[in-house]
């Protein structure tokens, strides 16, 4: 049976709450339910593996070239493509980062060099950081905010490792999937650093922004035309369905969506964090929509018991037993969370 590394574990057990996976907390979009079921009318037809409607809606959303685009089963699929596409000998990570990208560098007998970063510093990356940028350096990820962390990386320090990205010949990979929870006012991307860098690649997900993971939907941008023909080559024939195409093109019309929810989730992150800390909680200060936090070893399995699910972290590079993550949800919800945790964390 294939191990799950990740959240969202609902199938091993009854839970009435998982906090374990990070998607948005208002659930789909109702024009995204709608696109979904009459993509029921349409299930005869093999998909548009050119993704053409999707496409022209996205490039002129995100104010970037079609051919800048590619879109993939997931944001995970791509991830894979990226690097069996690149085949790197070397890569750098940044750790604890998402164990996706370790996964797929370990499936192309890559080497790894982790770059450690501390709760001391707040999980932020050093200006060190570039040094461990080097000639032989094929591949570099970085998560914006970062997961499991919650971080957000300033935009300077991005832009200055796409520089020396460039001056190393290695691809720059930028994790962007949770950057809409971020107000809009506080949001760091690279969107318009694509043109000026080729070895920069973003990485996006309908999945978390839109809570439809079920559908997999995600895209990558870059403007090195050659890294993307070799990414397509590494991804099967009609990889993204048409119910996801279609709820892709009824999201991208949902900014009024992500603008309430990135206000919502900033205002519950606050309460859940002040609230765990009143619990003796260790918690890490995030600009997404989860918290990091350190607690009792058996936290998780205690969380079970009161059928409640919550992200175990002992499985990210660089953390042990007794992190975990949460995700922000509704306000109702995270109640039930903290109530949950003040009785079990008395009874410890």
């Amino acid at each position: 049976m294939k191990e799950n590394p990740h959240g969202g574990d609902i199938y091993s057990g009854r839970y009435d709450y998982d906090f374990s996976v990070n998607v948005n907390p208002f659930g789909p979009p109702e024009s995204v339910r709608q696109a979904v079921r009459e993509s029921v009318e349409c299930l005869t037809n093999y998909p548009d593996s050119s993704c053409q409607a999707l496409r022209k809606a996205l490039s002129e959303k995100l104010a970037v070239r079609p051919d800048h685009l590619i879109f993939g089963n997931g944001a995970a699929e791509l991830i894979f493509a990226l690097v069996q596409a690149v085949r790197p000998k070397k890569a750098l990570l940044a750790a604890p980062g998402f164990a996706e990208y370790e996964a797929a560098l370990k499936a192309a007998d890559c080497e790894i060099v982790f770059y450690p970063l501390s709760p001391e510093r707040n999980f932020q990356p050093g200006e060190d950081f570039m040094e461990w940028i080097t000639d032989e350096t094929d591949l570099i990820f970085l998560c914006n905010p970062n997961n499991p962390t919650g971080v957000e990386t300033p935009r300077e320090f991005l832009l200055q490792a796409a520089e020396r990205a460039e001056k190393c010949r290695a691809v720059l990979a930028v994790d962007e999937c949770f950057w809409q929870f971020v107000p809009a006012k506080e949001r760091v991307t690279l969107m318009d650093a694509v043109e000026r860098y080729p070895s920069l690649f973003l990485l996006h997900a309908f999945t978390k922004t839109y809570a439809m993971p079920g559908l997999r939907l995600g895209y990558g941008v870059s403007s090195d035309h050659a890294l993307l023909e070799w990414m397509e080559r590494q991804v099967q024939a009609w990889n993204v369905s048409i119910p996801a195409q279609m709820a892709g093109l009824a999201a991208l019309q949902e900014d009024a969506y992500v603008e309430r929810t990135a206000k919502a989730v900033a205002l519950e992150r606050e309460y859940l964090s002040g609230e765990m800390k009143r619990l003796g909680l260790t918690v890490y200060p995030s600009s997404a929509n989860f918290l990091l936090f350190q607690g009792p070893e058996d936290l998780k399995e205690r969380c079970k018991e009161k059928k409640i699910l919550i992200r175990d972290c002992r499985n990210y590079h660089g953390l042990c037993p007794g992190w975990f993550r949460v995700a922000v949800k509704l306000h109702e919800e995270n109640e039930v969370l903290i109530r949950s945790l003040e009785e079990m964390l008395k009874n410890k």
